[in-house]
This record gives structure tokens, C-alpha cells and sequence, in this order.
């Protein structure tokens, strides 16, 4: 079937139910001699006469009848689903497929999707729990989440949350066999409780103070795979942990974990939902972006109290 044929087809098949090129020109809106070429160019496609024209009538042939038949479910089927693709675009309906860092699936995303899911409960979504870089595009996900500056110049990002800070953290049990770090260089006589990303590198400490950047060099006996084992491995006193702030908040509230050199972990700019293009954004993907924007709008500005200054 050439590229022309299903358009054609729908015009024959209007001008054979009307039994008039002036009737049919005036539903799909063309004129009567756009749509008698139309058909002829099909007819002559097709080597096969589907219309009996007069001057005063117009008829299927009984090889137009047959195939109007067949021809008219179809056409209605197509019709159909172009109505409900459109209606699909203006009513948040179908499945949300979103791609995020363990750490931004626990701190900023799960909040979402609750509020989210009550209001279209329409809407399947799908979550991907993924430390690497993943192709959003190449991968078919709407959305991904990641810090801004790991982000391609091609996304369009919008914030999902306010500033962020890191906490260096220890069991109470631990500081007093080792003693309390005073300065990122004494972690050096430390067991650090070390993350590794899926791609092979280890997650860096990277410290700041007075806009002092510094990578500290750490070791330790223990390589975890993300960030709730190492706050757990600290929990058990087996080391210091290097995790996001809001993974240890209520253990540092209850004493259960200290946090330490708190002046060089100052707050940072947090995750972002990032996605292809502005054009013709999926109606869940558009839904998912409002209850971001509104919940940006909520949330209370800052990341917690305020690091205290450098020693």
C-alpha cells in the first residue's frame, strides 16, 4: 500500500456510503473534484472500477461493494483510535515510566507518587531504581531523575526539590572505641563505610568548607551497594557512613547516630525531573509535572539548619 491509499480509501468509501461526491466532499471536507481525483487515482492503483458514475448518480460497482464490506469496520477502528490517542493527550490516562536514583527514589520521589497516584488513579506508573546513567530516551522512560549538573544540554529540567546536604555519621558505640574526627584529613585513621555505583567507581567524599572543595581519600573494611546498607552498617558501629541527610535524620534525632564535621557538608542544589523536548508532552508525564511544580511551590525553602562555620 502506497502512502496515499488510506486516504483515498476513506474517500471512496464516503462518496459509496453517500452515493454522492457532493455529499462526501461536504464530511471530510474537500471539494467534489479533489475527491473525484481521488478516487480515480485509486481506482487506477487498484487496475479495478469501484464507482459507476452518471452525470445525475454515483454507484458502487459490485467489486466497490464488496470491498466497503470489508472497508467500513476497519476505517471505524482507525477512527477510533485516532479519538482516543487525542483524548488520551488531554486526559492523563495510560502508564508513566520513570527512571531514578535509589537515593532520589526514597527522598523526593516516593512523597510524589503518593500524592500523585491519589489524584489520577487512573494512571499506571513505573519506577526504575537505577544508580547508573541510564538513556531515558534509548530505554523508553518519560522521565528520569538526577542532580542538574549530571544532566544533558538537551533535557528540559525542573526542580523536585529544595537544597540537599550529605551527613557524615557514627554509631555513639564506635566514636568512643575510635574517637570523634575533627577535620576531614583524621578520617584517614577511620573505618569508612565506602559505596559502590553499578558502573564500578566508588562514591566519593567530597567535602567543602568556606568553598574549600576537598576529596577525601578514605578506606575502610567494608564496600556497600547503597546508601540504606551503609546507614545500617553505621547503626551496628561498624564504621562512618557518608549518606544523604535524609536518610539518617531520625537516627541523628534519637542519638542513635552522631553526625560529624557537619561544617563541610554545606548544602547543595538537589535532584531535578528531567525529560526530552517541550512538544507534545505524554498526559501523564504533563500530570506528574504539575504535582512536582506544586508540591516545588509547598515545600519549605532551605535544607535543614545551617552548617556551622569552619573551624
Amino acid at each position: 500500500m502506497v502512502r496515499d491509499d488510506l486516504s483515498d480509501l476513506a474517500a471512496f468509501a464516503a462518496v459509496a456510503r453517500h452515493r454522492s461526491f457532493r455529499r462526501a466532499a461536504a464530511e471530510l471536507g474537500l471539494s467534489p473534484s479533489a475527491l473525484s481525483h481521488a478516487v480515480r487515482g485509486l481506482e487506477e492503483r487498484m487496475g479495478l472500477r469501484l464507482l459507476n458514475r452518471t452525470t445525475r448518480s454515483v454507484a458502487p460497482t459490485e467489486a466497490g461493494a464488496a470491498l466497503l464490506v470489508r472497508l467500513g469496520p476497519a476505517l471505524d477502528d482507525i477512527a477510533q483510535a485516532v479519538a482516543a490517542a487525542r483524548a488520551s493527550a488531554s486526559r492523563p490516562t495510560g502508564t508513566l515510566r520513570l527512571n531514578a536514583p535509589r537515593s532520589a527514589c526514597r527522598l523526593v520521589l516516593m512523597p510524589l507518587l503518593s500524592r500523585f497516584l491519589t489524584l489520577h488513579p487512573e494512571i499506571r506508573v513505573e519506577v526504575v531504581s537505577d544508580d547508573a546513567l541510564t538513556d531515558i530516551v534509548g530505554e523508553g522512560f518519560d522521565a528520569g531523575i538526577r542532580f542538574g549538573e549530571r544532566l544533558a544540554l538537551d533535557m528540559v529540567a525542573v526542580p523536585v526539590c529544595g537544597p540537599q546536604r550529605f551527613a557524615v555519621v557514627a554509631a555513639p558505640a564506635y566514636l568512643a572505641r575510635r574517637g570523634v574526627p575533627e577535620v576531614p584529613a583524621d578520617l584517614a585513621g577511620h573505618a569508612c563505610l565506602r559505596q559502590r555505583f553499578p558502573g564500578g567507581s566508588l562514591f566519593p567524599w567530597e567535602l567543602e568548607c568556606d568553598r574549600v572543595a576537598e576529596t577525601v581519600a578514605v578506606d575502610g573494611p567494608l564496600i556497600l551497594g547503597d546508601q540504606d546498607l551503609v546507614r545500617l552498617a553505621a547503626l551496628d558501629g561498624l564504621g562512618i557512613g557518608f549518606v544523604f541527610e535524609g536518610y539518617v535524620a531520625d537516627d541523628l534525632a534519637s542519638g542513635s547516630l552522631m553526625r560529624l564535621l557537619s561544617p563541610w557538608c554545606p548544602a547543595f542544589p538537589g535532584f531535578h525531573l528531567y525529560y526530552p523536548g517541550r512538544r507534545q508532552v505524554p498526559a501523564p508525564l504533563r500530570a506528574f509535572l504539575d504535582v512536582v511544580r506544586e508540591a516545588g511551590r509547598s515545600a519549605p525553602s532551605g535544607a535543614g539548619p545551617a552548617s556551622p562555620p569552619c573551624p
